[in-house]
């Protein structure tokens, strides 16, 4: 059995930050805005189902059949770094948000109010924080003790599992918080689309919002899209650019929602439907 060094306590912490980082963002944010807003639990399992049916199945059976990975890590695309960075972010837009818009017309029958699309937005965004980033941190902090105990017999001798024991020990340990701080923002972005796709649904003359939030979602995808290409070459880059990305998001939702958010109100404290 091939050995290695221990991996370090700094990046086990990290793990273990990540993966609070995601509970609370998924659990902790729903509980507090709950109390504060309202909240119903139903739009929230709704908005993890959602997330689950046409982002983990439905997209990624259409990333199948089109990029059809092959055994080298090259795909399809892989000659044409602009045709990759449009499909990877158009595909995830346009499914996340088409789901975000069937999900809020079957639950306006029931659920109306802004606090609706936040509930939402924090089952989507927080079930893919725990799904993705939670749920890798709790697979890395378990093999890391496994390493760190001397169990690696356990583990078998395969080569992925020596290569994941490799990237453990040798990665920056930093590198396991990065997962956490991204998954701040992008629950902030499934929130601020939630609300958009929400008045493209209850809110006249909105509609346009919905292919709006396609495009922002492909906005925020796109430098890691660019990452993965090789166009940006730093992480840190990546980083920056989606918190610059998610801060201008904020300010225009605040911004569309102050101008509707008030007619929809009237609307439905008036009991009309919604067009």
């Amino acid at each position: 059995m091939t050995t290695f060094g221990p991996v370090p306590p700094l990046s086990m912490f990290f793990m273990i930050v990540t993966l609070l980082i995601c509970l609370f963002l998924f659990l902790g944010l729903f509980l507090i805005l709950r109390k504060k807003m309202g909240l119903k639990v139903m739009p929230l399992l709704v908005g993890v189902a959602t997330f689950i049916l046409f982002a983990l199945i439905l997209e990624s059976m259409i990333h199948r059949i089109v990029l059809n990975p092959q055994a080298d890590g090259t795909n399809n695309l892989s000659g044409s770094p602009v045709l990759f960075v449009l499909y990877a972010c158009m595909m995830a837009g346009i499914f996340e948000e088409t789901g975000r818009f069937v999900a809020f017309k079957l639950l306006r029958r029931k659920y109306q109010g802004i606090q609706t699309a936040i509930s939402y937005g924090i089952g989507h965004g927080g079930g893919e924080a725990m799904l993705l980033a939670g749920l890798t941190a709790v697979s890395n902090l378990a093999f890391a003790l496994m390493l760190n105990m001397g169990l690696t017999e356990m583990l078998g001798d395969m080569a992925e599992v020596q290569a994941t024991a490799t990237v453990l020990v040798e990665m920056p340990p930093v590198m396991f918080l990065v997962g956490g701080i991204e998954r701040i923002a992008a629950v902030t972005l499934h929130i601020c689309l939630s609300v958009l796709v929400w008045h493209s649904v209850n809110s006249r003359g909105k509609f346009w919002f919905y292919p709006l939030a396609i495009l922002l979602h492909a906005c925020f995808n796109a430098p890691a899209a660019m990452y993965q290409v090789g166009v940006i070459s730093s992480l840190f880059v990546v980083e920056l650019l989606l918190y610059v990305e998610v801060a201008a998001l904020v300010y225009l939702v605040w911004r569309l929602h102050g101008k509707v958010g008030t007619v929809v109100d009237e609307i439905q404290d008036c009991g009309s439907s919604p067009q």
